[in-house]
């Protein structure tokens, strides 16, 4: 039986799943080894799955992309790597029938990329290469024996074809090249931690939410399960005691039918199966069974220790107790959900060490003589993931928006094309080819919406309509659309009564119909939940630090003779503004009440600006029903819930403090 004792290990895509659970056990395991993690951080990924292995002195963490030839060359070289744990892919099968190209470049451009960095540098003793069972295609419904490791592999999807291609190139470097190769080829794990397009996380969210559970086809389709963490033993057992140039199943034999698996969800939350199940259109080539043969991996000393009742307990009881671990998953629980999966959306975090400085350094580093990188033409200028494409720039938001591009570094370009004319719209995708979209375009009425109950054809066109043709283009080339809307469409009533803290949530339905500019908003927004690929957030009586924009809340009441003094949700632009651009990078979709948490009033905001603008300045209060002779249109006033994007931003400042540190403190007059 062969033996190996790894030094150093780079473990790809570790922040997601599976990887997670395997180097959280290795770092806790073996403090003598280092484990070097490398992920780019996509939407199926997450720093949290890492955070039992923060603290430890053998663990670093890495953010970059397995593409990257320079980067996984000096990884390999300034960390003395001589064990790969090779995990990172694209893995969800319903993704790849929508965006094939990008597991091509993920599962085997990137495997590509690391076998030859493993190739150049000469220095590796283990490769561990982690495939799939879908790569031998369906089983026999009537088979007794499992897939063995030799039988061959007849992939039926995307995803598995590339993965089968990822197979054969490392197969091609075991035997060319001599490289120390072992690939592993694994049944469905679940378990905590896994992102949600996942069957049983699935299931378990959707259960949670009272929501139909939607199984494809008929639900007779059979898989295996093994719970992540026998699965990580499995890999320890294999980088320890695996024979180089073997392929190992790590299986199990006991099957279940999905929707076996349905109602053993329902009976852990006491839901009647007949009601909450909800049958759905079949994917294609779904394939009925895979069954493997696991003895070879047995015989290394390995065996699956936890029962499926007692897994899937510890999964639902970890699920309910971090529901909000992924934030908003609304669109991965769709029955047939198309996660966005492009270049460069990324989730961000600090404290760890960013791939692009390290490959930057690479690049420079000449005194590597075995560093093989691929020659570009400005290597002193690492170029962004991102680029932007801005819609509305004349618009306030819209060139606030553009400041903040500049400020980190991030290309833009601003959209050409009307959001009336769909062809115009495609024509600038095609052209900027954008990994995001912003909308900041929209009628709101010159000086103010009043001008919109005169101009209501003219203000469909482009709330409701354009807004609706930019979603669609965005859907139909995978972009993410990023769509400023308005919080403009709730009043106090009876259950959210002024002053009580009571907010306005985001599933909450638009009571205020007393514009018609916000009766297009909330027209727009209710036809935008059909679309998953857009984030829409409510702004709210936009303020900035530019107390001159005529657009800016607090000139216009300054400048008013008198104002009404009602508490108010608001949005404070410089705090807020930054978080949308964070949002995107991190891919979230679905509503949010984009405002500062809290209420502020009129009188308070005044008071302030006495206080630090001004020391002269006086106002006058009238009430809503004087205010109401003056107006054309009645105005919104009402509070938010905030505490959605407060989950997600814990350091979003309550609107009062925010007020002062962006808004007055920059402003004061000494």
């Amino acid at each position: 039986m062969a033996s190996h004792t790894p030094k150093n290990i780079l473990i790809t895509g570790a922040a997601g799943f599976i990887a997670s659970h395997v180097a959280n056990r290795l770092i806790r395991n073996y403090p003598d080894y280092k484990i070097v993690v490398l992920d780019k951080l996509d939407y199926c990924s997450n720093l949290k799955n890492l955070h039992p292995s923060r603290s430890s002195p053998n663990f670093k963490f890495v953010k970059g992309d397995i593409g990257s030839a320079d980067l996984v060359n000096y990884l390999l070289i300034t960390e003395s790597i001589d064990t790969i744990m090779h995990f990172a892919a694209q893995t969800h099968v319903d993704n790849s029938f929508g965006n094939s190209f990008e597991f091509t470049k993920n599962n085997i451009y990137g495997t590509h990329v690391l076998l030859e960095a493993c190739k150049v540098t000469g220095q590796i003793k283990r490769f561990i290469h982690v495939s799939t069972d879908e790569v031998y295609g369906e089983t026999d419904e009537d088979a007794v024996v499992g897939n063995h490791e030799a039988s061959q592999l007849l992939p039926t999807n995307p995803y598995s074809a590339t993965k089968a291609g990822a197979e054969m190139l490392v197969m091609a470097y075991g035997r060319s090249y001599g490289l120390p190769v072992i690939t592993t080829r694994g049944n469905n794990v679940y378990g905590p931690n896994q992102f949600p397009e996942k069957l049983i996380p699935k299931f378990i969210l959707l259960a949670m939410a009272g929501k139909p559970l939607p199984i494809h086809g008929d639900g007779s389709n059979v898989r295996s399960y093994l719970y992540c963490e026998d699965v990580a033993e499995a890999f320890e057992v294999i980088l320890h005691k695996g024979e180089v140039g073997h392929v190992y199943n790590i299986g199990t034999k006991k099957e279940r039918r999905v929707i076996d698996v349905a109602k053993d969800v329902c009976k852990l939350f006491s839901l009647d199966p007949e009601t909450v199940i909800k049958f759905v259109e079949n994917r294609p080539f779904n394939d009925q069974r895979y069954f493997l043969d696991d003895q070879k991996l047995t015989n290394l000393g390995w065996s699956e220790r936890t029962t499926w009742e007692e897994g899937l307990k510890k999964t639902m009881d970890w699920y309910t107790s971090n529901p909000d671990w992924w934030g908003d998953v609304s669109g991965a629980l769709l029955p047939h959900p198309r996660m966005l999966m492009m270049p460069g959306i990324e989730r961000q975090f600090e404290g760890y060490e960013n791939g692009n400085a390290a490959a930057s350094q690479a690049k420079n580093n000449s005194t590597q003589t075995q560093m093989v990188v691929p020659v570009k033409s400005n290597p002193s200028t690492p170029k962004s993931p991102l680029k932007f494409l801005v819609y509305g720039r004349t618009g306030w938001i819209g060139g606030l928006l553009k400041t903040i591009c500049e400020k980190q570094g991030i290309p833009f370009e601003y959209g050409k094309g009307r959001l009336e004319e769909r062809s115009t719209l495609a024509a600038d995708i095609q052209n900027v080819k954008p990994t995001h979209v912003f909308n900041a375009a929209g009628v709101t009425g010159r000086p103010n919406v009043d001008w919109c109950e005169s101009h209501k054809p003219e203000t469909i066109r482009t709330n409701v309509a354009g807004t609706l043709n930019l979603a669609d283009v965005c859907r139909e080339n995978g972009l993410l659309m990023m769509n400023f809307a308005t919080g403009c469409i709730f009043e106090y009533d009876a259950a959210h009564p002024e002053g009580s803290g009571i907010g306005f949530k985001e599933e909450d339905k638009p009571n205020f119909t007393g514009s018609f500019y916000s009766k297009t908003k909330a027209m727009v927004e209710e036809l935008l939940k059909e679309y998953e690929n857009v984030c829409t957030l409510r702004v709210r009586m936009p303020i900035s630090s530019d107390l001159t924009n005529p657009r800016n809340f607090i000139t216009k009441i300054s400048r008013y003779n008198k104002v009404v003094n009602i508490p108010n949700s608001m949005t404070v632009l410089d705090e807020l503004l930054p978080i949308s651009v964070e949002m995107a990078k991190r891919n979230l979709t679905g509503i949010y009440n984009f405002t500062n948490p809290g209420v502020v009033s009129h009188n308070e905001i005044l008071e302030m600006y006495k206080n630090y603008i001004d020391p002269k300045f006086q106002w006058k209060n009238f009430t809503l029903e004087e205010q109401a002779k003056v107006i054309v249109a009645p105005r919104s006033n009402n509070e938010m819930d905030a505490s959605k994007l407060k989950k997600e931003f814990p350091e979003l400042l309550s609107i009062k403090e925010s007020l002062i540190k962006y808004v007055f403190e920059p402003n004061k007059k000494t």
